[in-house]
């Protein structure tokens, strides 16, 4: 009786184990086949978008929804294979609901801040920013928590969709004409009007600065050491960077051919003999 009972134990045992790897054979691979379709399904979903020219700030934010909510879809599906009962999850996910949302606060308002960021569109993908913080870039994704720009120096920056909806955003790509203000200096003593023409001769070679508005050069300033001129002319926003600094070279070069001086400061001192 006694071997019976072992045999029967030792029967049930490899059954629940059998039965056991089976479900975890098949959960494995609904895991790797699931994940592998969600793949391929939002590269399919990204490729009909471009196809259609859907904007990419829309897509690259569905895309990345679809991808976590399709995920979240498989291991569900993982689960109930295993064995976990449908109402089992549903108890634990609402139980658990509370205390994720309170711990994901900062989470939940990053995925709100990303439909903010699509609803209103203070920005969108291929527009040069500057944050509230100063970083300076091009948005290249905006995704369902983050969004990512690249900088200047070629830095990569995922900054939390929340801060960014709630933040100053100097959107440098919507003025699609943006003055400069140059202030240049000459020494007392130098003819303004000399200047005043030359700068406008240097304004006038360069094809990036804009004809209307038609460019100033004002007199700004009676400092201590210099005569300050004031060089204020409109680009694209394109163009807003090169051109200045083009045009402050040009400046330097010219300046000192034409006898117009850069000041500098200084002291005149007078010595009264008794």
């Amino acid at each position: 009786m006694q071997n019976i009972t072992l045999d029967s134990i030792i029967t049930t045992l490899g059954n629940i184990v059998a039965n056991f790897g089976m479900k975890i054979l098949a959960a494995v691979a609904i895991w790797v086949i699931g994940f592998w379709i969600v793949k391929k399904l939002v590269a399919s979903i990204s490729y009909g978008m471009k196809i259609h020219n859907v904007e990419p700030s829309l897509a690259s934010f569905s895309l990345s929804f679809l991808s976590i909510t399709l995920k979240i879809f498989v291991v569900i599906i993982v689960l109930t294979t295993m064995g976990v009962q449908m109402t089992s999850i549903v108890a634990v996910l609402g139980a658990a609901s509370l205390a994720v949302g309170m711990a994901l606060s900062g989470t939940l308002q990053n995925v709100a801040g990303g439909m903010i960021i699509l609803l209103f569109k203070p920005f969108k993908v291929g527009d040069t920013i500057i944050t509230a913080d100063g970083k300076t870039g091009i948005v290249k994704k905006i995704m369902i928590f983050t969004t990512q720009i690249h900088t200047f120096d070629n830095q990569v920056l995922f900054l939390p969709n929340g801060a960014l909806s709630n933040g100053i955003i100097t959107n440098l790509s919507m003025g699609e004409k943006r003055r400069t203000d140059l202030n240049v200096g000459i020494s007392y003593g130098d003819d303004v009007e000399k200047a005043r023409k030359l700068c406008m001769k240097i304004l006038s070679k360069d094809k990036r600065v804009l004809k209307d508005p038609a460019p100033v050069i004002l007199l700004n300033s009676l400092d201590d050491s210099a005569v300050t001129l004031t060089i204020r002319y409109w680009t694209k926003w394109q163009d807003l960077f090169s051109a200045k600094a083009d045009i402050l070279e040009t400046i330097y070069k010219e300046f000192p051919k034409n006898k117009l001086n850069f000041p500098f400061p200084q002291i005149d001192v007078h010595v009264k003999k008794k």
